[in-house]
């Protein structure tokens, strides 16, 4: 199992760049950067540093998105990027939340999502594409591999990333939903022609060693940013298009301010239960940390992306370099 971790870069930079040495020196093997341009710091000078910090570990957005940048300027970003790391950038990409609602806008169509992948991909790797009626190509681009990790929970997000997708980027530590997604995930790949286990599956979300009733609190938050997506679901699919374990909890939900996106102790958590932390998190002794995550290898994952933002960030990284991460070092994600 790999493991990586995602920042909020609200950090000051020399932190954001001591935390990414801290992570590698950890075994972390994947370092995300949360891409929400007017919330947050821009990410991309960020990655330079983090790339000019670490030796082998992977980088990359988690996600970024294709209207608040435009997929060939994302993609002459990530060349020059593989170029200073020597091949080590990976995209993660979705419609769109934080940074596109902040904007007074919403998420981009799947449609856009497919053709940006296909064009981003194409132009990091050093192909000609036509996008939009025109001929395009990076001519000094190294021309390293790009993999390409989906974000969505959705039917039609799933299947996309079973078609086109190099990984499956899954917010959220339910075993038993990623089951779900990862079943869905799996049928697209086979009917497009693929292996079933072409794709790879990542579960990202908060990871807190501790007290349990402090922990939660901690966490409590993520399962409210999920909420957005899951609300987007509801209001787009029948009831029994999507399991209950996923849309249930949003019932009480009575709105979201993306002032407080991924905040501890924000408002926006309000409605959130301690059964629904603990499904969506990993909390509590290390213990039940390293039972969780081998349900989640069981579920088909082969990377779990720790959500880094719930304070004692030094701490967390330490300990599951310590006590997490060799106790999953040979395990591998199952393929049934």
């Amino acid at each position: 199992m790999d493991f990586g971790f995602t920042l909020k870069p609200d950090h000051p930079i020399e932190r954001i760049v001591a935390l990414t040495r801290l992570a590698e020196a950890s075994g972390f093997t994947y370092g995300w950067l949360f891409d929400s341009h007017v919330l947050w710091r821009e990410p991309y000078p960020l990655l330079t540093l983090m790339a000019q910090a670490t030796d082998a570990m992977r980088l990359g957005t988690c996600v970024t998105n294709p209207a608040t940048r435009e997929p060939s300027v994302t993609a002459s970003a990530l060349a020059v990027l593989d170029e200073l790391s020597g091949g080590r950038m990976d995209l993660g990409i979705g419609r769109g939340d934080s940074s596109r609602r902040v904007l007074g806008k919403q998420p981009t169509s799947m449609a856009e999502l497919e053709e940006a992948i296909h064009v981003i991909r194409a132009l990091v790797e050093g192909r000609q594409v036509e996008y939009r009626g025109t001929l395009l190509a990076l001519p000094w681009t190294p021309g390293h591999r790009l993999p390409v990790w989906v974000a969505g929970y959705g039917p039609v997000a799933l299947r996309l990333t079973g078609r086109v997708g190099d990984g499956a980027m899954l917010q959220i530590g339910d075993p038993e939903l990623i089951r779900w997604f990862v079943s869905q995930v799996r049928a697209s790949a086979l009917e497009s022609g693929r292996e079933r286990d072409a794709v790879r599956v990542m579960a990202a979300a908060p990871a807190h060693v501790g007290d349990l009733a402090e922990c939660r609190d901690r966490v409590r938050w993520f399962p409210a940013l999920v909420g957005n997506h899951v609300v987007d679901l509801v209001n787009r699919y029948r009831g029994d298009d999507l399991p209950a374990g996923l849309t249930t909890y949003v019932r009480t939900r009575t709105g979201y301010d993306y002032l407080h996106h991924a905040e501890v102790g924000s408002s926006n958590a309000e409605f959130v239960t301690d059964e629904i932390v603990d499904r969506f998190c990993l909390v509590g002794p290390v213990e039940a940390h390293v039972a969780k995550l081998r349900e989640l290898v069981a579920a088909g994952v082969d990377q779990f992306n720790v959500y880094l933002m719930n304070g004692d960030e030094e701490r967390m990284l330490e300990i599951y370099g310590r006590e997490v991460i060799p106790a999953l070092r040979d395990v591998t994600a199952a393929s049934a």
